[in-house]
């Protein structure tokens, strides 16, 4: 696997897309499904049984000259629940479990790290964080869904995505959890 490639699981992927196909440094996104128990059951219809153990996940690969590992984190969790087991928004189900999926050995590191930041803030810490198993691209119609359809519903709204694409990510600045900052942010 790409060293510069992590699988990101924040509820829907439609909206975990527009999210970083935003920002700065992103080279590529693409939805899909991940770690789920057989590559016939990598669509949709089986994926929303809840019986597969898919989560729906974006692939988001980068430039690191351009951006870090960091930055992806600090944009997944300014967007996500952190405490909600099997949801994000209305959309409930175990294909909705939010995780963090790294492809490389150097990236786990960082993402415990970050992890750890944001589960110290919160009573219960419901991130799935491990290495991925798998992943199979989403359907065509899941791709790039939101600029198709602009009025699709999306857990995370436009001003909240806007913001994170516009927030200037410093990794040595990363020492609060990433909705603390980003709400100061956009307060001042």
């Amino acid at each position: 696997m790409d060293q510069h490639s992590i699988f990101l699981a924040g509820g829907c992927f439609w909206g975990m897309e527009a999210l970083y196909r935003a920002l700065p440094g992103v080279t590529g996104v693409r939805c899909g499904y991940a770690n789920g128990d057989s590559p016939d059951h990598a669509n949709y219809d089986s994926v929303c049984t809840g019986i597969t153990g898919f989560r729906e996940a974006v692939e988001v690969t980068w430039d690191p000259s351009r951006t870090c590992l960091e930055a992806l984190l600090f944009a997944f969790f300014a967007v996500v629940d952190v405490e909600l087991p099997n949801r994000q928004g209305a959309d409930i189900g175990t294909q909705y479990q939010s995780g963090i999926y790294w492809t490389h050995p150097d990236q786990e590191a960082a993402v415990r790290a970050a992890a750890a930041l944001e589960a110290a803030a919160v009573p219960f810490f419901a991130v799935e964080l491990k290495p991925l198993e798998n992943f199979f691209p989403a359907e065509e119609y899941h791709q790039r869904y939101l600029e198709k359809h602009p009025r699709g519903y999306c857990h995370i709204s436009p001003v909240r995505r806007a913001a994170v694409a516009a927030y200037p990510f410093r990794r040595e600045n990363y020492t609060r959890p990433a909705r603390q900052l980003l709400a100061q942010f956009m307060d001042g």
